[in-house]
């Protein structure tokens, strides 16, 4: 049922160049019934994490678990064996950060994509653009232009992790950046954007040329469990674990809530507002390389994504706080004035008397 996500996405892995799905048919006549409940907080909590892979900085954040089923078949029957999902999200004002955790035995391939675990992120840009069909614009791929397929545009962030070192920070860099598109030549994690399935290009590039001004401004870590703890890894050091470890993946983001695109490639988050996200993920089940059409996805449909405000608890400590010190500041004055008045009484209390003179002897 997810197909139209899932397959798009699959040929980003091993290029960024844009090639017809050949895989994406559908079986039958689209339907999807989401949970309308499920919804993602990105709460407000400035400082609170650092951008490395690890997710203990993220213990006091709320996450939501989401089953993964399979694309072409959304069957619990067959979702992913090894677990569900937790997805958590939140921002500092500026920067808006996910964490995605999910249970995997440890599987890494050096420069084989397939033979690795891979996760992608989209979100709605265009107020037409629907999750399935991936935007859902009905142009065929020579005819899918910003004009034609305005308002389908959506916004794809996509991590395969097969050229990745564990730990270290991939995404936006000055190299890829300079030639302005949204590449990334070290770990492909990479900035896109789409029309439709057949219809997807790299930030500043599309059908009518290249736009120099794109960025990918996203940048990313990876981690599992299974990893030993020590000053970093390097290159090297590949596989980096021995295959099969039981533990948990970690893919943890981060990109400003407000970019400076300009030409509709990317999603701008709206303190206060909601946005849409839908979330992929790639893994080689029993050790064999994931194909197109095999990645789980957490819904059928697009999850809303709410960007808190300052929480009512923070305003409420910050009023308390604000008090506290106010009160403080009070009782201080009171006792340096208390003080003051007993050193006074008491050093005209040592004073000589001044002598009586009765006014009859003047």
């Amino acid at each position: 049922m997810h197909l139209q996500f899932v397959v798009p996405l699959i040929l980003i892995l091993g290029s960024t160049q844009t090639h017809l799905a050949n895989s994406h048919q559908e079986s039958g006549e689209w339907s999807c019934e989401p949970d309308l409940e499920t919804r993602i907080h990105a709460e407000y909590k400035p400082g609170l994490v650092t951008l490395d892979g690890h997710a203990d900085d993220w213990s006091d954040v709320d996450g939501l678990e989401l089953s993964l089923l399979p694309a072409l078949d959304p069957d619990e029957d067959h979702q992913y064996k090894g677990g569900k999902m937790t997805v958590k999200a939140l921002h500092d004002g500026k920067d808006i950060f996910f964490m995605l955790q999910v249970d995997g035995d440890y599987a890494y391939s050096k420069g084989n994509n397939n033979k690795c675990p891979s996760v992608a992120l989209m979100f709605q840009i265009g107020e037409n653009a629907t999750y399935h069909n991936m935007g859902g614009c009905k142009e065929e791929p020579d005819k899918c232009t910003s004009k034609t397929c305005r308002g389908n545009e959506v916004d794809i962030m996509h991590f395969s992790i097969g050229n990745a070192i564990p730990g270290r920070l991939y995404g936006g860099n000055p190299i890829d950046n300079g030639e302005g598109n949204g590449g990334d030549r070290f770990g492909h994690l990479v900035d896109l954007y789409a029309w439709n399935p057949h219809c997807r290009h790299l930030d500043g590039l599309g059908p009518s040329g290249n736009d120099t001004s794109a960025q990918n401004n996203w940048k990313g870590a990876w981690w599992h469990g299974s990893l030993a703890m020590h000053s970093g890894f390097v290159e090297e050091d590949s596989p980096y674990a021995s295959s099969g470890q039981k533990g948990t993946y970690y893919f943890e983001f981060s990109r400003p809530l407000r970019t400076m695109d300009r030409l509709q490639q990317d999603v701008q988050f709206t303190i206060g507002q909601t946005s849409k996200i839908s979330v992929a993920f790639w893994y080689p089940v029993d050790g064999n390389p994931w194909h197109g059409s095999g990645h789980y996805s957490i819904s059928c449909d697009w999850v809303p994504l709410d960007i808190a405000l300052v929480s009512s608890e923070l305003s409420k400590v910050a009023s308390t706080s604000s008090w506290d010190a106010a009160s403080a500041f009070s009782v201080l004055i009171s006792v340096v004035a208390f003080c003051i008045s007993i050193f006074v009484g008491y050093w005209v209390s040592r004073s000589k008397a001044v002598p009586f003179t009765p006014i009859d002897r003047l």
